[in-house]
């Protein structure tokens, strides 16, 4: 039978995650199983949490024998960062380089925004563990450090060239700047899709938007308009 090989983005997002297990499964069977407890890991961690969450429960929810659980994964952290690792492919930027690139970097900006929006909702829950098992376990608080760094590195690649290009404030420390407004845009996620604030997601995005090109100064009038925003 051929090796079964992982996706580019499956395998990009698992160097970026705590260590998992040995050798992934190799065989159409062994990714479904495997498959399927990471479904059950991440319906029972929504609806358990991190700390509740047992071995036995995930195996029964995936409808797998218990002893099958250590073939794919050592500990449930290790079955958690399984589910991280797809939680971070759902969340991820699109390409920042086109904001760079596009000739309406404010319908660039929004297109970004609005595909973290969505995916930060889809995933809310799991977003939450993620910051109260970062205070608990070193190796996912150096999870959460570097995936933060990856945004900011690449925000940060996308507010150098529009600087270069005229589009925004020269004054403004690109490195510093994204972390900054990337703190702003997951955290009001939070608020709105984690906490219950009533504010309606195209009200939000256009909020963030608005915020972004102000803080960079973007000049309006030197832009063909705003662009088609995605629903």
């Amino acid at each position: 039978m051929p090796r079964v090989q992982a996706s580019t983005g499956q395998a990009r997002a698992a160097q970026n995650l705590p260590s998992q297990t040995g050798q992934p499964p190799v065989s159409a069977r062994g990714l479904r199983s495997r498959a399927a407890l990471v479904r059950a890991a991440r319906a029972v961690l929504e609806r358990d949490g991190f700390l509740e969450t047992r071995i036995v429960d995930i195996c029964a929810e995936a409808g797998i024998a218990t002893g099958s659980f250590y073939t794919y994964f050592k500990t449930k952290e290790d079955a958690f960062a399984a589910v991280m690792a797809e939680v971070h492919e759902e969340t991820l930027h699109p390409r920042l380089k086109a904001i760079a690139g596009s000739d309406d970097p404010r319908a660039a900006i929004d297109a970004a925004n609005r595909a973290y929006l969505r995916g930060y909702r889809k995933n809310a829950r799991l977003m939450t563990l993620i910051e109260q098992v970062a205070l608990i376990d070193e190796r996912f608080l150096q999870l959460r450090l570097k995936r933060a760094r990856m945004f900011a590195q690449r925000n940060a690649a996308a507010i150098a060239r529009l600087q270069a290009r005229g589009l925004a404030d020269p004054t403004l420390d690109p490195f510093a700047t994204a972390h900054a407004m990337n703190a702003m845009v997951s955290r009001m996620a939070s608020l709105v899709f984690v906490y219950g604030l009533d504010m309606s997601f195209d009200a939000l995005a256009e909020m963030l938007l608005q915020l972004w090109t102000n803080a960079l100064q973007i000049p309006s009038d030197s832009l063909p308009g705003t662009g088609a925003r995605q629903r």
